[in-house]
């Protein structure tokens, strides 16, 4: 498969974006704890514990399958004094994910419509059907459900903020028992932010809403907590878990365009990257299918250029030479763009975008009105501009969250648990239900097989053939389904 580059964003609802575990602009006390990642050349050796601690660090979290181990120090030369062990690789200090807050949370706004009106949803319809476009689509307005919905024994896992377990539309088919956190300090996998909620009802929820797959299992791995910051190893330690586990597919609606300036060490990738580029390569191994998201930066992924330029005008650094994003820039995972509901030519005016895009999902955008503006002059405010029932319908958590990215009111004025919200985040987990479905229907597939079958069923759109915005087209399980022999 083509290498892959993702990232995330501007202006989804909630943005995962990576950030380098470097030195920030105020200096470092010399005491101050670091996290280091350390790549072994191959099995960790025996004592490897006993060496890292005559180096000054102590062992935080070891990944024995793919030989990675995250340690922490103060002692300001361990990263010298490791380096002296020839059965490492590469080592460096750990890159960091963030959750980044929507940029509509510095303003205040009503979620509406540009003629002032609300969205609102009444708490006592039965279904929300009418307003899923993106389900409509995907499923050939249901039809898809009555053909292969999934079932309970394949599952998708959800590398995330974790899931609301008793939300009604997800309590029957979300795996509590079987979900993780990888997070320091915390004993479970429940969600208190709000972005992996979205994401596992746009898999698999079966209620007032539906995701691709109804009859899917989702099981969380979560990686971040209401707020703050993610180890990568904790990402890397996730992904491993969840192939040891035995799931069919991963979504990782993560990327980050952080990590390009600082990927690679002195003698090619960083520890980091390592850690990541053999993680997911361990699970393709293992048979599960990788989906990730593009990001929302409106930027051309094999454009060295654009990215650099992205670079020094938004975070003031510039980039030396080539670097990847991950992790939708490492080989064998599915990249994702965003499309929207009201046009085939166009994808939604955040998506990234270029030749490592294999398909589209529906992940909705703020209307038609909205992106012409924005892509006239992208730095002007058309916050007003916005429509957001064009953006994707799913379920939100059913208690107060910390994320504050719910954009959904009720006639009632309580909360009930839905949101609107929009980006590559929500157009991954459309293709990872896809892929989810793929394998109820042919568990023997292996990955690649799958990732074929999604784009040889996708529904070409833009320019004839694969191009730089749709891929191969528009994911839809119904013209797979239907399809299939």
């Amino acid at each position: 498969m083509k290498k892959k580059l993702a990232v995330l964003s501007i202006c989804s609802a909630l943005s995962f974006s990576l950030i380098v575990g470097v030195q920030s602009n105020q200096t470092k006390a010399a005491t101050e704890k670091e996290h280091y990642v350390i790549a072994y050349k191959g099995k960790l050796p025996g004592n490897f514990s006993e060496t890292i601690s005559k180096a000054g660090g102590n062992v935080e979290r070891v990944i024995h399958e793919i030989g990675i181990v995250e340690v922490a120090s103060s002692d300001p030369t361990f990263l010298s004094n490791i380096k002296q062990d020839t059965n490492i690789q590469t080592v460096g200090r750990e890159l960091e994910a963030y959750l980044e807050t929507d940029p509509d949370n510095k303003v205040n706004f009503t979620p509406g419509n540009p003629d002032g009106g609300k969205i609102t949803l009444d708490p006592n319809a039965d279904s929300y059907w009418d307003k899923q476009w993106d389900m409509q689509r995907l499923t050939h307005d249901g039809d898809s459900y009555e053909l292969n919905d999934g079932n309970r024994d394949t599952v998708v896992a959800v590398i995330d903020t974790g899931i609301d377990f008793s939300h009604p539309d997800l309590k029957d088919n979300a795996d509590l028992a079987g979900s993780k956190t990888f997070v320091p300090g915390t004993k479970d996998a429940w969600d208190k932010n709000g972005h992996g909620t979205h994401v596992a009802g746009s898999i698999a929820a079966n209620g007032k809403v539906k995701g691709v797959g109804p009859e899917l299992t989702v099981r969380a791995y979560r990686v971040f907590g209401a707020t703050g910051g993610a180890q990568q190893s904790w990402i890397t330690d996730a992904i491993v878990a969840a192939a040891n586990d035995g799931v069919e597919v991963i979504n990782m609606s993560i990327g980050g365009w952080r990590w390009m300036a600082h990927n690679l060490g002195e003698k090619g990738d960083s520890a980091s990257m390592v850690a990541y580029h053999r993680a997911i390569q361990y699970a393709i191994q293992k048979g599960v299918t990788v989906v990730v998201s593009s990001g929302n930066d409106s930027k051309d992924l094999n454009n060295l250029h654009d990215m650099q330029a992205y670079w020094k005008d938004t975070y003031g650094l510039d980039i030396k030479g080539p670097s990847r994003v991950v992790p939708a820039q490492i080989p064998g995972v599915i990249t994702v763009s965003s499309s929207n509901e009201w046009s085939t030519d166009h994808i939604a005016f955040y998506s990234n975008y270029g030749n490592a895009i294999d398909v589209a999902g529906p992940g909705g955008d703020n209307g038609p009105l909205y992106d012409s503006l924005f892509r006239a002059d992208p730095k002007g405010n058309y916050l007003n501009k916005r429509d957001f029932t064009y953006r994707t319908l799913s379920t939100y958590p059913s208690y107060p969250v910390g994320g504050g990215n719910a954009t959904t009111q009720f006639s009632d004025g309580q909360w009930h648990g839905y949101s609107y919200l929009h980006g590559t985040s929500m157009a991954a987990p459309k293709v990872a239900g896809v892929a989810g479905v793929i394998k109820a229907a042919h568990p023997e597939y292996s990955p690649a097989q799958v990732a074929a079958a999604i784009r040889q069923s996708a529904i070409d759109l833009g320019k004839v053939g694969a191009d730089p915005l749709y891929g191969a087209g528009e994911a839809n399980i119904y013209n797979y389904l239907l399809n299939d022999n």
